[in-house]
């Protein structure tokens, strides 16, 4: 008879108490895999008495979850992920990459956390979905992502391996769904199963064509429609993309805003000032096309002088409620008035720092639905205000 290991598993992540709303996909396939060979398995939430187990996997997603340097030494310890490697982290076994999840790897976990007074929602996508990739690899190489380890697109796994009937939707993890050739019979069998589905990376609506659309837009989708809007000089494509989009679908769609990148590596003043405006021009595009934002800061930004600006230009825009209402002056002086003192709050302090420092930049901060405070020229290189001043770059 074959003997029992106990094994334990570690989202260092959920240790490091970010506020994780999403499992460890490989390390529900490695519970998932060592459960079918008769082993027991433990979700351990710290990094002490790992003696009493016969091996240890820890993984994460983010490269800042601090894991100690004395665990990862350790002879019976494995580890792997993004949050380890970036994107050269290694690819799981195949016999544990075509593992069925373990879908109740965070039960317990789960429990506790509700039982604390925290709300079931934050945690739905724990207990109410089915995870996998349906295809995986892009072919882009963008400088910022993790996802640079393939040329190209190519299936990852039969929607049987990950699906679990029983499970409210489907969530598909794919680095560029529609860079894939066959994305149309994919799609097929995924609406055959009348289940609600997203897509939880950002899809590449560069891409998007009628049929797309069409596919997309008809579909039992969970959420919203999420792409992404990277790169202000891509904006004649991007803005003939939302047409096609919005000609098929008025739900709900957002858009992730990339910033704090400089692609030239230089990082500059010249950069911090351009990088500012470009996320307002992009904020003009989207809202013209009722879209919402999200705003996603390189880390960099950190190191900008406008970093505080960057935090609050992300709570203005991440917030619907007060993106599609207010502009982001207005919002600044919302956050001033809670303040109900007469110190400058974080907000109002570095909208007045940014407009003394370029006065001339100052309109773009009354960007607000659905007006637009600023035209542009057909070859991008002019942004203009309305009294007719403009800014070259």
């Amino acid at each position: 008879m074959k003997q029992i290991d106990k094994i334990a598993i570690i989202d260092a992540d959920l240790i490091a108490k970010r506020k994780q709303r999403f499992p460890n996909l490989a390390l529900m396939k490695l519970s998932g895999y060592q459960k079918s060979i008769g082993n027991e398995v433990v979700l351990k939430l710290d990094y002490g008495e790992l003696s009493e187990f016969s091996h240890v996997f820890i993984g994460k997603v983010f490269t800042d979850s601090a894991v100690p340097e004395e665990v990862l030494t350790l002879s019976h310890v494995s580890y792997g992920g993004t949050g380890f490697f970036f994107d050269k982290a290694p690819n799981l076994p195949p016999e544990i990459e075509h593992s069925f999840p373990d879908y109740h790897l965070y039960d317990e976990f789960v429990k506790k956390r509700i039982a604390k007074g925290e709300k079931r929602i934050n945690f739905k996508h724990f207990v109410g979905a089915s995870i996998g990739f349906l295809t995986r690899g892009c072919f882009r190489k963008c400088g910022f992502c993790v996802n640079k380890k393939y040329d190209s697109v190519f299936q990852a796994s039969p929607l049987l391996e990950f699906w679990d009937k029983d499970r409210d939707y489907l969530i598909f993890l794919d680095d560029n769904f529609l860079a894939f050739g066959k994305w149309r019979e994919l799609l097929t069998e995924v609406k055959a199963t009348n289940k609600r589905f997203m897509f939880n990376q950002a899809l590449d609506i560069r891409l998007l064509t009628d049929e797309k659309a069409k596919e997309l837009a008809t579909a039992k989708y969970y959420g919203d429609y999420t792409f992404s809007f990277d790169n202000i000089e891509e904006r004649t494509v991007i803005e003939q993309k939302f047409k096609l989009w919005r000609e098929y679908c008025k739900k709900s769609t957002k858009l992730y805003l990339f910033c704090a990148y400089d692609r030239e590596d230089k990082y500059d003043e010249a950069f911090w000032q351009r990088d500012v405006v470009d996320i307002f021009r992009r904020i003009e595009i989207l809202m013209k096309y009722d879209c919402l934002g999200y705003v996603m800061r390189f880390e960099k930004y950190k190191e900008s002088p406008c970093a505080r600006l960057y935090t609050n230009i992300a709570r203005w825009v991440n917030q619907p409620n007060f993106y599609k209402k207010v502009s982001y002056r207005e919002f600044c002086h919302k956050s001033q008035v809670l303040m109900k003192t007469d110190k400058v709050c974080a907000a109002m302090e570095s909208l007045q720092e940014y407009e003394k420092k370029y006065p001339e930049l100052s309109f773009i901060f009354d960007t607000k639905y659905p007006e637009s405070p600023f035209t542009y020229d057909t070859k991008h290189v002019e942004l203009s205000d309305h009294t007719g001043s403009s800014i070259l770059f």
